[in-house]
């Protein structure tokens, strides 16, 4: 199979393209993508893998603040990595990720992301690491913590303290999803 990968920024993403985009991450999260998961998506760098059929795989990294060891970093958020169902298990999605991570190292203090028991097994073996400390996120009305995230949060490449159970991670809020 023959792909071509393409990073550029959501500003240059043609309407088209963007339309492609949301429709193979509606079919890879089976309908369970929302309008707040989208918006996530948007406003950083996709990572766009072609081959003869379309739009094969997608991936992308947004910026997000958060505070570690009492400093704010900035954070590449990773968003909608997702596969086209006739082309999973062949490598594809390791192919985002390789320039995923590339821009994570080269912009970011770290990179983050929310995984499903799916996703897991794919960001582990790449070594991202699940963040072992409390959640939080700066709400509305002060600090909330974000338990039913913990656990299934990855960082890459992971800090020293990602496996202390003392640490915390607090994020930039957002609507929908927080992480």
């Amino acid at each position: 199979m023959t792909v071509e990968i393409r990073t550029v920024h959501t500003a240059l993403l043609a309407p088209a393209e963007l339309r492609a985009v949301r429709a193979l991450l509606d079919d890879a999260f089976d309908g369970d993508f929302s309008d707040d998961d989208w918006d996530h998506t948007l406003g950083g760098l996709h990572v766009l893998a072609h081959d003869g059929r379309g739009l094969a795989g997608h991936g992308a990294v947004v910026m997000r603040r958060a505070r570690h060891r009492g400093r704010w970093v900035r954070v590449g958020y990773v968003e909608g990595v997702a596969v086209r169902r006739d082309v999973r298990r062949a490598g594809l999605g390791g192919r985002i990720m390789d320039v995923v991570e590339e821009v994570v190292a080269g912009a970011y203090a770290f990179g983050a992301l929310s995984a499903s028991e799916d996703g897991a097994r794919l960001y582990e073996g790449r070594g991202w690491r699940a963040w072992g400390g409390r959640l939080r996120a700066l709400g509305p009305d002060g600090a909330v913590r974000l338990s039913e995230e913990e656990g299934s949060t990855y960082l890459w490449p992971a800090p020293a303290d990602a496996a202390d159970p003392g640490a915390e991670l607090l994020f930039d809020w957002r609507d929908g999803d927080v992480l």
